[in-house]
């Protein structure tokens, strides 16, 4: 067996333990994510996610892996977008920053929790731990213009293909952009969440210029 990543910097007992779990994700998968394992190579879990309903990113099938660290799993695998995707927790080089994938992790979780979280993720999206700072910004005071911009994102980059190819000269579609400027609602449990920070940000605002009089 050929040996890549950090599959021979994991031990035997880890090892067995992520084919168990693969296992179990075969058998019962998370709902809307499908899993593939190299298995020259268990420490680089490749998957595929829906889009979830209600979001900018619905209707999309979004290409991601999880690399399993030497120290897993006293310490989180890190996850990564392979499709580009526009969201305030995810980098332009497809770096997923979450929580659980950092200061939240315990070495009882495992590869379907880091899947659940990064789904949750794409529902509601954290705009205080951002790697992408323009969309961080646009979620808590534009909602509107971060939701299309997710929208078109989502339409060049991970719609299924139907058969149909753009002509050499043909320009991506912004009908994502259109539906939305003709009143299409999406994501409200998103645009809640954005809302809220927007308005516990202004509180806070708000306190620090009664302080200073």
């Amino acid at each position: 067996m050929s040996m890549h990543g950090n599959q021979e910097n994991l031990s035997p007992h880890i090892v067995r333990q992520v084919y168990k779990e693969f296992a179990s994700l075969k058998n019962e998968p998370v709902e809307g994510i499908q899993i593939t394992m190299n298995e020259d190579d268990v420490s680089e879990i490749h998957a595929t996610l829906e889009g979830p309903q209600g979001t900018p990113f619905a209707g999309g099938i979004f290409k991601m892996k999880i690399c399993l660290t030497k120290e897993f799993p006293s310490s989180p695998p890190k996850g990564f977008f392979l499709t580009k995707i526009f969201h305030p927790n995810v980098s332009a080089l497809g770096e997923i920053c979450v929580n659980t994938l950092k200061q939240d992790w315990n070495s009882k979780m495992g590869i379907r929790n880091v899947l659940l979280t990064i789904k949750c993720l794409l529902i509601h999206p954290n705009p205080e731990s951002a790697l992408n700072e323009e969309a961080g910004r646009l979620l808590l005071e534009h909602y509107e213009d971060y939701e299309a911009r997710a929208k078109l994102m989502t339409e060049i980059h991970a719609l299924p293909s139907t058969g149909k190819t753009n002509k050499p000269d043909e320009k991506p579609s912004t009908s994502g952009i259109h539906r939305h400027m003709e009143g299409a609602s999406g994501g409200p449990a998103v645009k809640k969440h954005a809302a809220e920070k927007l308005l516990e940000k202004k509180k806070k605002e708000k306190k620090r210029g009664l302080k200073r009089l």
